[in-house]
């Protein structure tokens, strides 16, 4: 990579600074700090400050600190790192972080597509990466989205890397070992970057012991390498974990909950039973606990007749009353979710999954933008609408691009299967979440990038030999 650097040196700065003054737009005029991020700086504050890993409630200080495994310490451990150097809660210091990260991001996803497809389509793949607005955006959010892109192209850079040598005869322990690092990272950010070491695991799996390969050994090796340091940086977390909470989590709750707070697990399984899309989160979801449900909101399809639809309605009606989702409550929302499932196992099972992940794949990425999450509908401000229509627009050029690259020559396609491997495995887990977010698929995006560059360098296949 650092040769076609220095080769194309005025391209690649070109493109750099490009992408730095479009993340800086972000920064200046977009920055977002979430719920989400509140709750990781409390985090990051109190471990750092009182080297307690727990939160204050509230965040507010002076009161009694509770420690918790809610969230994974990956995220909290960097902004820990940031607020020592600059300063607590210096927020703009972890966005420019970020920033950095995300550049990264671009050259390493540039070498995989160097060493899956040719020099060329890592040229397309830099250009790509720099240039998308939504992995942009994101570096502007104080959210775990960043970092778990920038590990997820490095551990797919070095798995690429490991097989190129294993198809050499040559050993690749030191690359499935930062491969499984970068996993390791992906992990203690969030708990589903255990897709990744999943895909991963399943392709060198694969190779050692279905495909015929001179080179079997080497993989086995690999694989064990790979998993091995992916897995072993959970160890302290599960013994701090069992220790401090007296329970076992090796990763973080379903639900990011703490083991006094109530899960409303029956409301949760209701949703499923008719949600597919980001708006009916923003509307409904995230209202409980805490907001009233506006059941005007709610879509035809999260009824199967009037009756169930007054069932319905008289458990919001009795949630309204508290704004607070109590144990009774709950218990009606899952007789509910039980009747439907009952009724309709396939709709429940198979189509709205498959309709969130469509979702997730396919809306317009502008959910921590201004434009109305009803983009659809047109009433919002032309400016705002026209953003949403011109991202959901450019997002599918690149998922479209991205699939193109599997229909041409796929017989001649090399490697291609850990990358489609990954983003079909985290689709499929996606589509069980009752909450559709389309930030959940950018960590796909890497991926994509790559499969695209391969469509638009021309259609050239993937290589099937060592460089």
């Amino acid at each position: 990579m650092l040769s076609l650097i220095r080769e194309h040196g005025r391209f690649f700065l070109a493109v750099i600074l490009a992408g730095l003054v479009l993340r800086l737009f972000f920064f200046g005029y977009f920055p977002q700090i979430t719920d989400d991020s509140r709750i990781y700086v409390n985090l990051a504050t109190t471990w750092l400050q009182h080297g307690i890993y727990g939160q204050t409630p509230g965040g507010l200080p002076g009161q009694p600190i509770m420690p918790t495994d809610a969230r994974l310490p990956g995220y909290p451990a960097f902004l820990v790192a940031i607020f020592w150097l600059f300063g607590a809660g210096n927020y703009k210091a972890v966005l420019l972080a970020q920033i950095v990260f995300d550049l990264a991001t671009c050259f390493f996803v540039a070498d995989l597509a160097r060493r899956m497809i040719s020099d060329g389509a890592a040229q397309i793949a830099f250009l790509l990466a720099a240039l998308c607005p939504f992995l942009a955006n994101y570096a502007a959010a104080e959210l775990t989205e960043t970092l778990e892109i920038f590990f997820t192209a490095l551990a797919l850079d070095g798995a690429v890397a490991a097989l190129k040598r294993m198809n050499a005869g040559k050993s690749a322990r030191t690359l499935s070992a930062a491969t499984g690092a970068a996993i390791a990272a992906c992990i203690l950010l969030r708990p589903d970057g255990g897709i990744l070491l999943a895909a991963i695991l399943l392709y060198l799996a694969f190779y050692a012991f279905v495909r015929r390969h001179d080179h079997a050994g080497l993989a086995r090796i690999s694989l064990i390498a790979v998993a091995l340091f992916a897995l072993s940086p959970l160890v302290p977390w599960t013994i701090r974990n069992f220790r401090t909470l007296h329970r076992f989590q090796p990763l973080a709750p379903r639900y990011a909950s703490d083991a006094n707070e109530l899960v409303a697990r029956g409301f949760n399984r209701w949703v499923k039973t008719w949600i597919v899309d980001y708006v009916s989160v923003e509307e409904i979801y995230w209202s409980v606990s805490g907001d009233p449900i506006d059941s005007s909101k709610l879509p035809s399809r999260a009824f199967d007749s009037p009756a169930q639809r007054d069932a319905t309605l008289s458990a919001i009606a009795a949630y309204n009353e508290s704004n607070d989702m109590t144990p009774e409550v709950d218990a009606r929302f899952a007789n509910l979710a039980a009747e439907r499932i009952r009724a309709h196992p396939l709709r429940d099972y198979l189509v709205l999954p498959w309709l969130r992940i469509a979702d997730m794949w396919l809306r317009p990425r502008t959910e921590i933008l201004p434009p109305d999450p009803r983009w659809w509908e047109f009433n919002d401000d032309r400016k705002h609408s026209a953003v949403a229509v011109g991202f959901g627009l450019l997002n599918l050029a690149y998922v479209v691009a991205a699939g193109l690259a599997l229909i041409r020559k796929r017989s001649r396609i090399h490697y291609v299967g850990l990358l489609v491997g990954f983003v079909l495995l985290r689709s499929a887990f996606l589509g069980t979440l009752e909450n559709p977010e389309p930030r959940y698929t950018l960590e796909c995006y890497p991926a994509i990038v790559v499969l695209a560059s391969s469509t638009l360098a021309g259609g050239r296949p993937f290589r099937t030999k060592q460089p």
